[in-house]
């Protein structure tokens, strides 16, 4: 049999299934590690010969000999039933009972706002640009990665996140005084786009193969990251493009300025998000509106933060007073 008539590999397949179904970079990757390991911990068997009880055994593994948290618990479970249910196309059958992770419930950490400045004042640069969106506008930091200049709308005052958690988009605030900030990088993409055009066109990276249907948008401004990497890379197919900056050099210069802030608590970038949602829950904004600007799918997760303010007791006050 030679390579052509190979029928393809099971990885290959389980990429190829996800980029039909339209699934992120980072979810593709996370899925793939879990098939891998579901493998691996069963002595790289195939799938098609296993199902419920070998999936049962991997999941109380991760639980009581791995103590993963509930979340990547449920990202294990979320990856096989994806293989079995899309790519082999076979019934996995009842898993039954078996060890959960713990799932405690802690409230996020937030910053006030006097305390969110002192960080942000020791960023610079893009950076400083990306902890002002993060709190101003509440993005996620992969979300503040893969700002396009098309994203920016100066007129409404909008910020679109194309493609967010869920692959769902959405609007939110521009804050004004980013606005002087976003035009300037703006214009380095502006410049950056001009210099690589003159210097061999690399375009930047499109998502679901847009470069097919528009073969001239990997180079025009609209499509352009507003904070690209320092060098280009090469996509799947081998291709030379400039990706978006890495999120791990983003969260290393926020901590850095956390560390520096000498904040009483510890932060990460979800910080600035979740400090942006108290601090419209404190001017009045309702929980509904504050779910549309998060993008949270349930309006469970998005009340979290009244029990942050301590609004979650209907008026209730203590016998103290």
């Amino acid at each position: 049999m030679d390579a052509q008539s190979r029928p393809p590999k099971l990885m290959d397949r389980v990429k190829a299934t996800m980029r039909v179904k339209r699934y992120s970079p980072r979810t593709e990757k996370t899925y793939c590690y879990w098939i891998r390991y579901f493998i691996r911990y069963h002595g790289v068997r195939h799938p098609a010969s296993m199902g419920a009880p070998e999936l049962k055994a991997f999941l109380e593994h991760l639980a009581v000999e791995r103590h993963v948290a509930a979340a990547t618990q449920n990202q294990a479970l979320n990856a096989i039933v994806f293989l079995y249910r899309h790519v082999l196309e076979q019934k996995l059958g009842e898993i039954g009972e078996f060890s959960h992770a713990r799932r405690p419930r802690r409230l996020p950490v937030v910053l006030s706002h006097q305390e969110v400045m002192r960080v942000l004042s020791h960023l610079s640069g893009p950076m400083h640009l990306m902890g002002n969106l993060m709190y101003g506008s509440g993005l996620r930091l992969i979300e503040t990665c893969r700002l396009r200049v098309r994203d920016i709308d100066f007129d409404r005052q909008i910020i679109t996140v194309r493609a967010g958690k869920g692959d769902k988009d959405r609007t939110t605030l521009l804050p004004a005084s980013c606005v002087p900030a976003l035009q300037h990088q703006i214009t380095l993409a502006q410049q950056q786009l001009s210099s690589r055009l003159h210097h061999g066109c690399v375009p930047v990276s499109l998502p679901h193969a847009l470069d097919r249907k528009y073969p001239n948008a990997g180079v025009s401004l609209a499509w352009q990251w507003l904070f690209p990497a320092s060098r280009p890379c090469f996509d799947d197919s081998g291709k030379t493009v400039l990706h978006h900056i890495h999120p791990s050099a983003v969260q290393k210069a926020v901590k850095s300025a956390m560390k520096a802030a000498s904040l009483p608590r510890p932060g990460s970038c979800h910080t600035l998000r979740h400090s942006f949602a108290t601090q419209l829950l404190v001017q009045g904004t309702d929980i509904r509106t504050l779910q549309e600007l998060l993008g949270h799918k349930s309006i469970e997760t998005t009340q979290i933060y009244t029990h942050v303010l301590g609004n979650g007791f209907a008026g209730v006050r203590s016998p103290l007073g």
